[in-house]
């Protein structure tokens, strides 16, 4: 089969697509034949090596965490997928035309979507419905602030704070502030305008999805035993306000991610793809990824 390989630490040069072997699978575990999986920002840190401290990698590595394609083959204690079933997934090694996961992280791809426009869910959609459901856990009727509400992950915040009956801000630039009216959000937030952050204050929670300076100049509008949740890590400061902070990494979970990957389906809300492009252009995908002001994902097929 053909992948995409890491042989070191560096820039997107370091990523090869070359023929490798068909990664054997056990009793437990599902092959499966990829139609697309999707870039993503740990993608691009754990090729730098910017996050080798939180994850240990062998060379050649081969990179991804969105799986989309149809069942190959299936080990002999699994049931329930057979072959040529339409799957999806949070898994890993999905820069690939083949990829193992275990069974249970499997879930089936809705009718109405395409493997293109499943391949852009599974990180992003379990990331931000974690951040809410996990880490923030919003009573009704509380505020809560998102922070990179257009992107990937903050999209999907808002739409599960909104399940949740939260009232939710939506924070972005000031220059996608007309984009971000169009999520139904209660207000919009431009977290680059110093007035508009003086503005808030006594927020029951934010999500956030940025970090950086960004964060750390929102903490003071937290009110006091308000919640932080983070899908970067305690910002540093944090401590010095009385606000709960929880920090957390998603974990796959294929029911939760069914239910999403439908309401995408229903158009209850959507993860925008700007770009699909071939496995093999995966250095040039990169480096676009890298440039950013991509209005949506960059997804890739074999």
């Amino acid at each position: 089969m053909k992948a995409v390989r890491l042989y070191s630490y560096g820039d997107p040069s370091q990523l090869r697509y070359e023929e490798t072997a068909v990664p054997k699978y056990g009793d437990n575990e599902v092959l499966v034949k990829m139609h697309a999986t999707s870039i993503n920002p740990i993608d691009v840190k754990i090729r730098s090596g910017a996050a080798k401290s939180r994850f240990s990698i062998e060379f050649p590595a081969i990179l991804g965490r969105d799986l989309s394609g149809e069942v190959a083959e299936a080990g002999r204690n699994v049931q329930g997928f057979p072959k040529g079933m339409r799957v999806m997934a949070l898994a890993n090694g999905t820069y690939a035309e083949y990829t193992v996961a275990k069974a249970d992280v499997l879930a089936p791809i809705p009718d109405a979507l395409n493997f293109e426009e499943a391949g852009a869910l599974p990180l992003v959609t379990t990331t931000g419905a974690q951040l809410i459901e996990r880490a923030v856990k919003p009573k009704s009727g509380q505020t809560v602030l998102v922070t990179g509400a257009l992107g990937g992950v903050g999209r999907t915040a808002v739409h599960v704070a909104q399940k949740h009956g939260a009232h939710v801000l939506a924070g972005v630039r000031t220059k996608e502030k007309e984009q971000a009216s169009k999520l139904g959000v209660d207000g919009v937030v431009a977290i680059d305008s110093e007035e508009e952050v003086g503005h808030l204050h006594d927020l029951d929670a934010i999500a956030d999805t940025i970090g950086g300076a960004t964060i750390q100049r929102l903490l003071k509008t937290i009110r006091k035993g308000g919640v932080l949740g983070s899908v970067l890590g305690q910002p540093e400061g944090a401590d010095k306000y009385d606000i709960h902070v929880e920090a957390f990494m998603a974990q796959p979970d294929a029911s939760r991610l069914h239910q999403l990957a439908d309401d995408v389906a229903r158009h209850e809300f959507s993860i925008p793809i700007a770009r699909t492009m071939k496995l093999q252009e995966i250095q040039e995908a990169h480096r676009i990824f890298e440039r950013g002001g991509l209005a949506g994902k960059i997804v890739l097929v074999p």
